[in-house]
Parts: structure tokens; sequence; C-alpha cells
């Protein structure tokens, strides 16, 4: 398993943007929801000369982006929203850490999605950035994924108040909707560290360690992805009173303090599964100790049953001629006999003292 960490930054200028991410191969599409309590239009395949057209900055607008690969589409909608390249290129450059930014009238954020790989111990990641601008929120999505399907059916059946709330309420239910993946991600890293646990109570083999140390790492990385989002929520906290920005209703930071207390939920968890692998990993070397003491045990054991006869033998060895038992008839079975009783006393005696 590859060690999960944030790679080097590249810096993007703001002059030149480029995608610096891995899903290259993509189409850049989108899909536009205009909605309001009444009334839902939406557009799927927007293409980007329509944007303008199909806005209504009268209702609630969001404008779903897959794929950040068209780099020209990317610049189109921030040209309309008349974003700087300088968020554009943390939109595009996916080595960022999770960052809130805020700008005259336009609220930036971006967070790390992070999902378990099916059938190995990998850890998928993919950056989701939102532009949130009077009554239109932007969100960019390196590739098509299910993070949001339930929010739209929400949408679609008018069901919660989705539709009742400004685009700032949808901003809230699409970053809960991500944080769900972090919940997800630790429930699977949980599973497979109370397999290692119970594994390392049966089972001696090295690549147990190994695998401890590899979900270590993936808790360290979720651990290093879930502080910048921390900070980040915390600081929507100090914009509630600002009287220049006010892109949030003031009703609607309530919502945001709830995914604060989930980033601090997370962290908890974390630090308790971290020390449950501590406990892991303590408890294989004891076993392992334990094994060895049990071996040196038994070593220890032979090598005293066999001393009082090595000595025995020893001293028949010794080329005097002066030895009277040499010149006897039974001398080799009376010896043979005194070592074995010998060694039958002294297993007895182990026994009875539990030494073995």
């Amino acid at each position: 398993m590859r060690k999960l960490i944030f790679k080097k930054e590249r810096k993007v200028k703001p002059t030149h943007l480029d995608y610096t991410g891995i899903h290259k191969q993509i189409k850049t599409e989108m899909q536009l929801f205009v909605y309001d309590t009444n009334e839902l239009t939406e557009c799927e395949e927007i293409k980007v000369d329509d944007i303008k057209q199909q806005v209504d900055l009268s209702k609630n607008n969001w404008l779903n982006v897959h794929g950040l690969n068209d780099v020209d589409i990317i610049t189109s909608i921030g040209d309309y929203l008349k974003v700087d390249h300088f968020m554009l290129g943390d939109i595009l450059n996916t080595s960022k850490r999770t960052k809130l930014d805020e700008y005259h009238d336009v609220l930036f954020f971006n967070i790390k999605s992070i999902l378990p790989e099916e059938n190995s111990n990998n850890i998928r990641v993919e950056q989701i950035s939102f532009l949130l601008k009077n009554n239109i929120l932007v969100s960019f999505q390196e590739k098509r994924s299910d993070h949001f399907t339930f929010i739209r059916e929400r949408m679609r059946t008018h069901s919660g108040i989705v539709r009742d709330k400004n685009v700032d309420y949808l901003l809230y239910l699409l970053l809960d909707a991500v944080m769900e993946n972090f919940f997800i991600t630790i429930e699977a890293e949980e599973g497979k560290v109370e397999e290692l646990i119970n594994l390392s109570k049966t089972n001696d083999n090295p690549k147990i360690l190994e695998q401890i140390e590899l979900h270590r790492d993936n808790f360290n990385f979720l651990k290093r992805s879930i502080i910048p989002l921390r900070d980040s929520l915390y600081s929507i906290k100090s914009i509630k009173h600002d009287d220049i920005f006010n892109v949030i209703e003031t009703d609607n930071y309530s919502f945001f303090d709830r995914l604060h207390q989930e980033s601090l939920e997370l962290l908890e968890q974390i630090e308790y599964d971290v020390s449950s692998l501590d406990s892991a990993a303590s408890f294989f070397f004891s076993s392992q100790n334990h094994k060895m003491n049990e071996v040196m045990k038994t070593l220890t054991v032979v090598s005293v049953f066999f001393m009082p006869l090595t000595f025995i033998v020893g001293v028949y060895g010794m080329n005097f001629d002066n030895m009277p038992e040499l010149h006897w008839k039974y001398g080799y079975f009376i010896i043979l006999g005194f070592m074995f009783l010998l060694l039958l006393g002294m297993i007895i005696y182990f026994k009875k003292r539990k030494w073995y």
C-alpha cells in the first residue's frame, strides 16, 4: 500500500491555470439547478455559453461541474462570477489543503473527499471546491460521483427545506455530504483494525505489524485532512457579524456550527482509533515476547536436564588408568541406569514445581 501524504504543492500561477489532478481524461460537464420554493428547473449538460441565459438571479442557482481538465470552461465560469485567478488556481490545484477564503462578495471553500477503496487498504482522495456568490453556488468535482445524488433527489421531490432556503444552506448540505465520507472511511478502517486486533491474538505473522502501520498511516492522513477543515469551519464564525461580507444568512450559521462540531467528533474518533492501533501493536509485541520466553524456557529446561548427565559422561571420559568402575562387569549398565534415574527424578521435581 502506498504511503498517504500530501504531495508537495505544485504552484499554479494566476496567469497560467493548469489542472494538477490525476483525472485528466475526464470530460468537463456541467449541470444547472435553478430553484425556489415553487419551481425547479434542471439543465443537464449545459454549455458554458448558456450559463448567463439559464441562470436566474431572482432564484437560487446551483451549477455542478464534473471534471476539471478543460481549463477554458473553468476560466469562463470564473469570468462570469468575476472571480480572480488565484481562486481558480486553488480549484485546479488538487494538492492544496482544505481552506476557506473570502473575497469581497465571493466565498471560496475547498475540501477533500476521502473514501476507502474496495478490496484494498488504500483510500482514494478527491478535491471538491465551492464558490458562493449572491444566489449562485458552483461546485467543482474532479470526476462524476454520487456524493450529492440524494441532495438532487431532495430538490426534485421537494423533500426537506433545501428549496425553501438560499444557496448557503445548499452549501451546508453539500459539505455535510462530503464530511459523511469521512465517517464512512473511519468506520471501514475501524472494521479492519478490529480484525487486526483479533488476528494479533492468535497469529504471530510479522505482516500483522506491517498492516497495523499501514492503517496508522491512513488515520494520520485523515487527521491531516480534517484539521484544516475544522479550522475553516471555525473561521466561518468570524464572518457572522461582518457587515461587508454577507453571502451567508445569519440564521444559517448554526448549520455550519454543526459541521464544526462534526469535525471535532471526527478528530476525537481518530485519536481513539490510533490508540486502539497502539494497543494492537503492544499486544502483538507482548505475544511475540511471551512466545520467545516460552522457547527460552524450554531450551533452558532441556539444558538443565542434560547438565548432570554431561558431567557424568565427562568424568568417565577422562583418560586415567586407575578408575575401578571402568573394569566392572556391569559398570556401563549401572552408570546408564543411574543417569536414567537421575533424569527421571529431575523431571518429576520440575513437574511438581511447575517449572514446565
